[in-house]
């Protein structure tokens, strides 16, 4: 079939592959078959499918194909924290990284390639939006990832807080998340999957009644809503009483907490004041909040808080607010933290 383009299967659904496996003579069983060898073993070559029968994999090598990320390098930082840059087929490059921590390994992945949303602090940001990532793009970075760890290890959590905003995005981040909670792909908990949003208010609502397992993360920054816009443009288009209204749904649905991301920057939004305004705004949604300090971005003129200034500011939210913390964040040294992916090769 040369000259023909053939179908990705790594961008298939379950339903999708059982569907080609019945439309190519074969029973649902079968497609189950293919589809575990894809997402559950990571193979990229239909002669490798052993329980196959070897008419089928002719057919499938006539017809389809099996994507892949090709990763272009590794770095590790100082505090374990691993990046990994990666290339795609039309040679674009996003990255993800592997958060290590005493009773989990997290996998911070991402969902498209730059972003458009233009958040004032974030290096991602700066780059611009080129497009959205595949369904099979996405769960590859799980994949792969997992492939590369050493046989003891085991990505224990997910969380779309790579490059670009996972909300816009959706319809393949959902069907990657479908990919990582079903039992013949990576057959995680939905709960061990967190997706961050900058607040997307009429997607929030879509998430909760579509997918309400899945942990949600809101990019709040500011409860002052001058500064939020500040930060985050698209916030003018959210106002923050819409924007609690969401997230108050939300909890409802999942009948559990969501989270409020916090970025402490230097002079913006460390005071007590903007404490004071954030233990008013969450009041009355089930929550917790993870205060994160501003981590350096060649070009931005923003800088990290002082020690004192985040010690005062979680001190005021504690007997305030149902539970804060601090969130360490890990790869700064190699770019790799919170905010400053940006598609970039690190070694020379």
């Amino acid at each position: 079939m040369a000259g023909i383009e053939k179908y990705n299967l790594k961008n298939y659904s379950l339903t999708e592959i059982i569907g080609l496996a019945e439309r190519l003579g074969k029973k649902a069983f079968t497609g189950r078959q293919l589809y575990k060898w894809i997402f559950r073993h990571g193979l990229d070559n239909f002669e490798e499918m052993t329980d196959l029968s070897k008419e089928f994999r002719t057919k499938l090598d006539e017809q389809c194909r099996i994507g892949k990320l090709n990763l272009v390098e590794e770095a590790a930082a100082a505090d374990d924290a691993a990046k990994s840059l990666w290339q795609t087929h039309d040679e674009l490059f996003i990255e993800s990284v592997v958060i290590p921590d005493a009773d989990r390994l997290t996998l911070c992945i991402s969902s498209q390639v730059g972003c458009p949303l233009g958040c004032s602090f974030c290096a991602t940001g700066k780059l611009g939006f080129k497009r959205n990532l595949s369904s099979g793009e996405i769960y590859d970075q799980y994949l792969l990832t997992k492939l590369g760890l050493s046989n003891n290890a085991r990505i224990t959590n997910i969380v779309f807080m790579g490059m670009g905003e996972p909300l816009l995005n959706y319809a393949n981040v959902l069907k990657a998340c479908a990919i990582l909670t079903d039992q013949l792909g990576a057959g995680l908990s939905a709960k061990k999957i967190t997706i961050s949003t900058v607040g997307l208010v009429e997607s929030i609502y879509r998430l909760a009644d579509d997918s309400p397992k899945l942990n949600l993360a809101i990019s709040l920054h500011s409860a002052i809503e001058e500064k939020r816009i500040e930060l985050i443009p698209i916030a003018k288009k959210y106002p923050l009483q819409d924007l609690k209204e969401a997230a108050i749904y939300y909890a409802e649905k999942a009948d559990d907490r969501i989270t409020f991301e916090y970025l402490l920057i230097k002079g913006i939004n460390d005071s007590l004041g903007d404490a004071k305004a954030l233990a008013d705004y969450v009041r009355g949604i089930p929550c917790k909040i993870n205060l994160i300090v501003f981590n350096p971005v060649a070009g931005l003129p923003f800088e990290r808080p002082e020690p004192n200034a985040v010690e005062t500011f979680q001190e005021y939210l504690l007997p305030r607010t149902p539970a804060v913390t601090i969130r360490k964040s890990k790869g700064d040294n190699i770019a790799a933290a919170c905010g400053q992916l940006a598609g970039i090769r690190i070694k020379s």
